[in-house]
């Protein structure tokens, strides 16, 4: 029989360090990173920081009202602190911009780089797939990818078929079309079969960053014999699973830990993990829908 699954909610604690809340036009967007907080001083007219009321806050762009006014005064000091070598996870800049806002519903205020959003603790937003295979007894094989060794973030990872984060002026289920072509080679016919199968958030802390994520989830039933091929080379090879596999897998520590709860929810909602068989069922759904 499995262990228990609640290995993966180990990297998903949601509690943070010591930080100041960001807002932007009077709402709040994030959450400031301890190490940031002392370069903010060098940018009086971008970060206005407030410890009027502790711990503080730091109030983005207070100056600026529009989006494009926020975005484009914002880039150069993210690009300054890359230049200059301050924090890990700029060395792996994207040049992608994700939107920066209170909720999904709301209007973005500004966008920013990508690889800089763990540096603010602001949330973003992302797509992940779940290819399956119906067999003939009706019982379902899962397509597990295995992450390219060269990518910046967890190299040679297990992961879900196809996932890819929200760029700016980019809808959810455009950005599926997109990925599962550059990731998998999936058609956009095939692509647009996907089902919504809901959201998972959580949020994590390490010394790099805090990222609070929220993943839009979908079904893919893809048929016997179509075999995903990686387009872009970001996914370095494809396994077809059955789901008893791949419980065990989401277990270990070589699986994305996002991708793992993605997978985990896939596995509940079909009936291969259960009260009965999984006593932490309960902890392991709260963990799968955090508040960020």
């Amino acid at each position: 029989s499995s262990p228990p699954l609640s290995s993966p909610l180990s990297s998903t604690d949601s509690s943070k360090p010591p930080s100041l809340p960001l807002y932007v036009s009077g709402q709040r967007v994030g959450t400031v990173l301890p190490a940031v907080i002392p370069l903010l001083s060098g940018h009086g007219d971008i970060f206005a920081v407030s410890r009027e009321h502790l711990p503080g806050r730091v109030d983005l762009c207070p100056g600026l009202t529009s989006y494009r006014g926020r975005s484009e005064a914002l880039a150069p000091v993210l690009d300054g602190w890359r230049q200059g070598g301050r924090f890990q996870c700029l060395r792996g800049w994207r040049d992608e911009m994700y939107e920066v806002k209170p909720r999904f519903s709301d209007a973005p205020l500004l966008h920013m780089e990508r690889s800089a959003t763990c540096l603010l603790g602001v949330t973003t937003y992302g797509v992940h797939v779940n290819g399956f295979v119906r067999g003939r007894e009706g019982s379902l094989s899962l397509w597990i990818g295995r992450r390219s060794r060269n990518k910046p973030t967890f190299p040679g990872m297990l992961d879900n078929l196809v996932a890819g984060g929200l760029a700016a002026g980019l809808g959810v289920m455009e950005t599926l079309v997109k990925e599962c072509g550059e990731e998998a080679s999936l058609s956009e016919t095939v692509a647009a079969t996907a089902r919504p199968a809901g959201s998972v958030s959580y949020s994590y802390h390490n010394d790099g960053g805090i990222f609070p994520e929220c993943q839009f989830v979908y079904d893919l039933e893809l048929p016997q014999g179509l075999v995903p091929e990686s387009r872009d080379g970001e996914m370095e090879d494809f396994y077809l699973w059955p789901l008893e596999q791949v419980k065990e897998a989401i277990a270990r520590p070589d699986f994305k830990p996002a991708s793992a709860l993605v997978t985990l929810d896939f596995l509940i909602r079909h009936g291969a993990v259960d009260a009965d068989g999984e006593p932490f069922l309960q902890q392991l759904m709260e963990g799968l829908h955090r508040e960020l």
